[in-house]
């Protein structure tokens, strides 16, 4: 039997190879009338093409694709399907993006020619700011079509929602390109599709927050320890039968055993969210989960698992009530307190909790639930409630009253207030994009100052490349520290043979375990030192580019320097160390009697000082990277929407912005 056009095999594919080749060439083609009408900087041809031989050029592409797909079909050739889809293919080349502005970083400038200090830091500043609008675009795409967004309030639309305000808020922000309010947009949206009654628990790492929902629950599930636990916010849900679903950046949802929870949340079996979970729902028959009311376990605030406690942030702004844990065998933290500030400034009610109240006697929990409520009232300015919990037996009461009258009556009314807190959420974001473009039509026109424009963005990318350079600096501080051993107990010994010059009869291990210790906070005071001036010189970037703007929402003063807490400290443990002044050492100089009593400490302590030089350098490590990670995310969230306002003002420079249309969308709103 003969096939169609009597083709061979090999035939067949030459024609299929010689098509494809040839729909290459036009793909090409298309490049090159797409180019020549784009906005690009770097225009790789001239624009000599009219718009009528343009469109002249895509009929005859068009009229070419068609026939070739009749000729192929006509040879009995079928066509291979893609194998490659296109986001993968975009997020693979925003990764060579991402690798091409590495590249550019100050060290790696040298190897062209000496690079002025102002220079170095600049750059810096522009790597960090491309870097991170290409993980933000990442991180979109990775999101796959839950993205979206108006093809879901479409879907919401056809089953009778109630959305013109948040339609038209994700049709202003599109049209505008005002990305940097997205985020807030997706969030309204998924909201409106689940319309559950969401309560998040916050709290410092072992702060009681998981063991707290494993009581409200009746089962021990979610994993709790000393130790960072929680990588990404879990939630609870109630469900017929006991599940668990992981949703995941790059691959299809899994469901499994609610036993297995400990693999996709704990930082022990999913260190630094390795495995790309974006969510996980656990659902449970409990007595007290109910339909329309969902909780969730959050990462530990105050964590070394950074990625944890950026997930506990990016958070925040999406539950309804949040229920703030405050450890009762430690203290009130500047974590705890920013918590509860953040949850206001979202317009999310809190519910602050005492825990671990089985701890404290019955007066020092009246003090101790007087002093936490008197430090919001004058920090922050808010006049709330304290209540003391424990899971303790003997203290479950405490822990059953809160249930009974601050949660439990929140159940019946759980619609009504999702409504509420969906509502709070759509108006503050309706503020923002409002403000954006009635910032827009103010700086439209010829009277923009393009070099004001470029002053404020070279001072906004210097203070981002003055944070970059700073951490680079610092974790190099720490991670010299555990080469450091000999030079800390040199430092000792100096310090040692110099107070026995001075008649002092000091022999014991506390003189020594002392300067040891200064040696070590040398170091510490290095790393301080470099956050405190990269935080200044941000915070002034920050002020100086908001009033200049006239823009309201700047950084407090000193917020940034905020970061600067729960420093480790150097611990060496029981040191035993007995050294005295050497007659002999003394007749032979003081380089003998140095070198002497170095011998001493080292054979007596050596290897449990080098040990605790080690773990301190790691932990200063983690805790730099944490700090910075926390300097860098409150930067950015002003820094942000800052450049965000730029662009539109050089936009408006260039006659970019429709004035009409903007008019058009602020009536809409």
């Amino acid at each position: 039997m003969s096939t169609p056009g009597h083709l061979n095999p090999s035939q067949r594919l030459h024609l299929l190879t010689s098509c494809q080749y040839a729909d290459k060439l036009l793909a090409e083609i298309e490049a090159t009338l797409a180019t020549s009408r784009s906005k690009s900087p770097f225009p790789k041809f001239k624009p000599d093409i009219s718009p009528a031989q343009a469109k002249v050029v895509e009929d005859y592409i068009a009229r070419m694709r068609a026939r070739l797909v009749r000729i192929l079909d006509s040879q009995g050739v079928p066509i291979p399907a893609p194998h490659v889809g296109s986001v993968h293919s975009i997020r693979v080349t925003l990764g060579f993006v991402d690798i091409a502005f590495d590249e550019c970083r100050p060290r790696r400038m040298a190897g062209y020619g000496e690079l002025a200090d102002n220079a170095a830091v600049e750059i810096a500043g522009i790597v960090d700011e491309m870097r991170g609008i290409v993980s933000r675009l990442d991180s979109y795409l990775a999101q796959g079509q839950s993205a979206d967004l108006e093809q879901r309030l479409r879907r919401l639309e056809e089953a009778g929602g109630d959305i013109a305000v948040v339609q038209a808020l994700e049709r202003a922000i599109n049209q505008h390109g005002l990305v940097e309010f997205r985020p807030a947009l997706a969030t309204i949206v998924e909201r409106l599709e689940t319309s559950a009654f969401e309560i998040a628990v916050f709290g410092r790492v072992s702060s009681g927050k998981s063991s707290l929902l494993n009581h409200i629950v009746g089962r021990d599930l979610l994993p709790v320890g000393v130790n960072p636990v929680t990588a990404v916010p879990t939630r609870l849900a109630y469900g017929p039968e006991p599940r668990a679903t992981a949703w995941f950046a790059d691959r299809k949802p899994e469901q499994f055993g609610v036993e297995r929870l400990a693999e996709f949340v704990s930082e022990r079996h999913n260190p630094a969210n390795q495995r790309h979970v974006t969510r996980i729902v656990v659902e449970l028959p409990a007595d007290r989960l109910r339909e329309g009311v969902v909780y969730v376990d959050t990462p530990g605030l105050g964590s070394l698992a950074t990625s944890g406690a950026a997930e506990t942030r990016a958070y925040l702004p999406r539950c309804d009530l949040g229920v703030v844990l405050i450890d009762a065998g430690s203290t009130l933290t500047g974590d705890d307190l920013a918590t509860i500030q953040n949850l206001y400034a979202a317009g999310i009610p809190a519910s602050v909790l005492l825990s671990k109240a089985d701890l404290l006697t019955p007066a020092d929990r009246d003090r101790a639930l007087e002093y936490v409520g008197g430090h919001i009232r004058s920090d922050l300015g808010l006049e709330l409630p304290v209540h003391a919990i424990s899971i303790k037996a003997e203290c479950s009461g405490l822990l059953e009253k809160w249930l009974d009258t601050e949660i439990l009556p929140l159940y019946g009314r759980h619609a009504e207030l999702a409504r509420q807190s969906l509502n709070r959420k759509i108006g503050a974001l309706r503020l923002g994009v409002e403000a954006a473009l009635q910032a827009r039509l103010k700086r439209s026109g010829p009277g923009i100052d393009m070099g004001k424009v470029r002053e404020l963005e070279t001072e906004i990318r210097t203070a981002a490349g003055k944070i970059a350079e700073a951490r680079t600096a610092s974790i190099e501080v720490a991670d010299a520290l555990r080469e450091c051993a000999d030079g800390v107990i040199e430092t000792a010994a100096s310090h040692l043979i110099d107070a026995w010059g001075a008649g002092a009869g000091v022999t014991g291990q506390g003189f020594i375990r002392n300067k040891l210790e200064q040696g070590a906070a040398a170091k510490a005071a290095e790393i301080v030192a470099a956050i405190e001036e990269a935080a200044a010189s941000a915070g002034n970037a920050l002020a100086s580019a908001a009033s200049a703007l006239a823009l309201e929402n700047g950084p407090e003063r000193d917020e940034l320097l905020g970061v600067l807490k729960n420093m480790p400290r150097f611990d060496l443990g029981n040191l035993e160390i007995e050294v005295g002044p050497s007659r002999a050492a003394a007749l032979l100089g003081r380089r003998w009697a140095l070198a002497r009593v170095e011998r001493r400490i080292g054979a007596q302590a050596g290897d449990q000082i080098a040990a605790a030089v080690g773990i301190y350098s790691r932990l200063l490590q983690s805790w730099v990277r944490k700090t910075f990670t926390e300097l860098q995310e409150r930067f950015d969230s002003f820094a942000d929407a800052y450049r965000a306002h730029l662009d539109r003002m050089a936009a408006n420079k260039t006659g970019v912005a429709d004035e009409q249309a903007v008019h058009d969308d602020l009536a809409a709103l």
